[in-house]
């Protein structure tokens, strides 16, 4: 394929504002989004902040909305656009910009300190641990996040209500719950933290309505939805709900 223009339209500007902007820049055979972005940078716009790192799809830095969609610049190629077609290139919408196509994913980070870390089993010591294959690999799944933010910049629930994120983890972070509350060796119950009822309560997983939007766009393919989030609330209403559970609950606190 030989080389071509292409249109793009960029947005720039900072937190007190911005426009889209057009470029034309040459795009090459076998280029992705980010090689475009570099080359707009060195040749007619050289101030453009955007954040990227490895260029290899897993570092999940160069999180953006291409044409609307969330995706990573370097892992969506030019081949998917037509030679006509204009490609616009915006930050995460769910989140602040700091300029460009930077944005604060900072909520990201304090809703991950929010959530209790692994509790090892008392009775066991370091290489002592022992688990079946199936659920290292059901594990291993989730393990795969890049933390690019993507789904938790298309989930609606952050996305269009900027009141939820208050109550709100997102899907990346109700998936470490999920994965936590289902580690066969995690002995969180033992240091007095219910999972589900944290899931419930403090990270607001009745918000999630698993329209699978977070899916979607994971660039490692996690079942988020499916293996993660459907499953954390099966087991979250079967806590809350179970009559037995809750006959056990009574005659605790009577007790107690």
């Amino acid at each position: 394929m030989s080389a071509y223009k292409a249109h793009f339209r960029v947005w720039r500007g900072d937190v007190d504002g911005g426009d889209l902007k057009d470029f034309h820049v040459e795009v090459n055979e076998g280029e992705v989004v980010l090689d475009i972005v570099h080359r707009l940078q060195a040749t007619q716009a050289p101030d453009l902040a955007v954040r990227w790192n490895c260029k290899a799809g897993k570092c999940g830095s160069c999180s953006a909305e291409i044409n609307g969609r969330p995706r990573l610049l370097c892992m969506t190629r030019m081949s998917v656009f037509g030679r006509d077609e204009t490609v616009t290139i915006t930050p995460l919408r769910a989140f602040p910009v700091v300029r460009d196509l930077v944005t604060d994913v900072s909520f990201n980070y304090a809703k991950a300190r929010e959530v209790p870390s692994f509790v090892p089993p008392a009775d066991l010591k370091p290489g002592e641990y022992r688990m079946r294959q199936e659920d290292v690999g059901r594990s291993q799944e989730f393990r795969k996040c890049i933390e690019c933010f993507l789904c938790q910049d298309t989930c609606h629930v952050v996305r269009d209500f900027e009141q939820n994120k208050e109550a709100f983890a997102g899907p990346r972070f109700l998936m470490r719950v999920a994965e936590l509350d289902m580690h066969p060796l995690d002995a969180a119950a033992d240091a007095g933290i219910d999972r589900k009822r944290g899931a419930q309560e403090d990270h607001g997983l009745g918000y999630c309505n698993i329209t699978k939007c977070c899916t979607e766009v994971c660039p490692e393919q996690i079942k988020i939805t499916d293996n993660a989030l459907i499953p954390l609330k099966e087991r979250a209403v079967d806590r809350k709900y179970d009559p037995l559970v809750w006959l056990g609950n009574k005659i605790r606190r009577r007790e107690g």
